[in-house]
């Protein structure tokens, strides 16, 4: 039956930032579809010009409160890369352990507290802790615990203030090791319950699919379900791209229509994220995350986006899983004092994490003085809303036959099952003077 869709959504909700849905069809035809970022863009590559490389991490931290710990990192790594700096085993593994806290902070916030709504078909978290009570005290339970671990390795929950180049300005104790393995250990049960309960929902995940490039890191010496070392790879490429190549990769654009830039690599989009690492790296997960994700039909080659929601749900017990060993490593080893003494030098390179949203990318460029004279950061979500755009047009024949308030409602769930991180991702402002 022909009909008539106005789809008018400013701006989508349980999402980090602003981002709008357009969708208008008159009798039975699409005019048009549209995935809009309106928020005003911002400006951290201009800030950290003229400071010190000890500076760097610090300024771009305040990118993202929920990725701070990623941002700091991947500034730490570019910074290292640039001046010659290596680090010893000892603080690679307690950043990592950092880099885990943030993963499971992160995945645990919007399974549990953004999408569960939408799969238990409630508005909000609100009704949803009337509901399922026990669900949601595991979800506080376990975003606390990821809170608290921030804490101890990073110095705070967001923001972090114990990284520096070359080392760490403080390491956590054995005995607070021990405590945060323990946490670790019990915190199981948690997150099965957080997984049954989702299953038990999974039926409402909406049924779709588009062949989709995915992208993120892969390490293969060790091979590694990797969130931090590795070099670039997707779906569509047969091997790796060195980081400090990363433009090659994202290809970033102008579109009408946003004012973050778009990417694309080997088609007209790519998508990153958990999924993306799920794609790429699935076979290297922990034995637990695997059994989650067989227990919920997630197989690599997976298409549906929606299922990204489900990947980090098999994240959140990797990392847990695989802390647990990174910690017992660390003490039977011993925890040592470290020294690190850096000199400032030119260079210029880049440093790459995966951010719980995807595959993340900075770089900088140093006089000999050790000042920034150069920045370029490229964030997970604006390398997916080219993707996100590609998906819309694809899902809305699909669903265009439904009632209208039905079509807004899957259109949001299909923005919130990326976890974008809209305010992070706009970094352009075109300007036309008229005179």
């Amino acid at each position: 039956m022909a009909k008539t869709v106005n789809v008018n959504v400013h701006h989508v909700t349980r999402i980090e930032g602003h981002g709008n849905i357009v969708v208008n069809a008159t009798d039975g035809q699409i005019e048009k579809v549209e995935w809009q970022v309106p928020e005003a863009p911002r400006f951290f590559e201009a800030m950290v010009r003229g400071r010190s490389y000890e500076d760097i991490q610090t300024i771009v931290s305040r990118i993202c409160g929920i990725c701070s710990i990623t941002h700091s990192l991947a500034s730490t790594k570019a910074v290292e890369n640039a001046l010659g700096i290596e680090v010893s085993e000892q603080t690679d593994k307690v950043r990592i352990l950092m880099h885990y806290s943030e993963q499971l902070q992160s995945h645990v916030l919007h399974v549990g507290y953004l999408v569960s709504p939408d799969l238990f078909g409630l508005p909000s978290v609100v009704p949803l802790a009337a509901k399922a009570p026990d669900v949601v005290k595991a979800v506080i339970r376990l975003h606390r615990l990821a809170n608290e671990w921030s804490d101890l390795i990073a110095g705070r929950t967001t923001h972090p203030v114990t990284l520096k180049p070359g080392g760490m300005t403080k390491f956590p104790t054995e005995k607070q090791l021990r405590e945060l393995l323990e946490r670790l250990k019990n915190c199981v049960g948690d997150l099965t319950a957080v997984a049954e309960a989702v299953l038990s929902v999974a039926g409402n995940i909406p049924d779709f699919t588009r062949e989709t490039e995915y992208v993120s890191l892969q390490q293969d010496n060790p091979p590694t379900y990797t969130f931090y070392h590795g070099d670039i790879t997707s779906t569509d490429y047969d091997g790796t791209i060195p980081v400090n190549d990363w433009k090659t990769v994202a290809n970033e654009y102008v579109s009408d229509q946003s004012t973050a830039k778009w990417t694309k690599w080997h088609r007209s989009s790519y998508t990153v994220g958990a999924l993306a690492r799920f794609n790429n790296n699935g076979q290297l997960l922990s034995p637990m995350a695997k059994d989650v994700a067989q227990t919920f039909g997630l197989e690599m080659g997976c298409c549906n986006p929606f299922m990204n929601n489900v990947a980090q749900l098999v994240e959140a017990v990797h990392v847990v899983e695989t802390s647990i060993q990174m910690i017992d490593e660390l003490l039977t080893k011993g925890i040592k004092d470290e020294k690190v003494k850096v000199s400032p030098k030119a260079g210029k390179a880049s440093g790459c994490v995966e951010a719980p949203r995807g595959i993340l990318f900075h770089e900088y460029e140093f006089d000999r003085k050790g000042h920034c004279v150069g920045a370029d950061i490229c964030i997970p979500t604006n390398q997916n809303h080219a993707a996100i755009q590609d998906d819309f047009e694809k899902f809305v024949p699909e669903i265009i036959d439904e009632a209208e308030d039905a079509i807004r409602l899957k259109m949001e769930m299909l923005v919130r099952s990326y976890d974008p991180c809209v305010s992070c991702s706009t970094h352009m402002l075109d300007v036309q003077f008229v005179k």
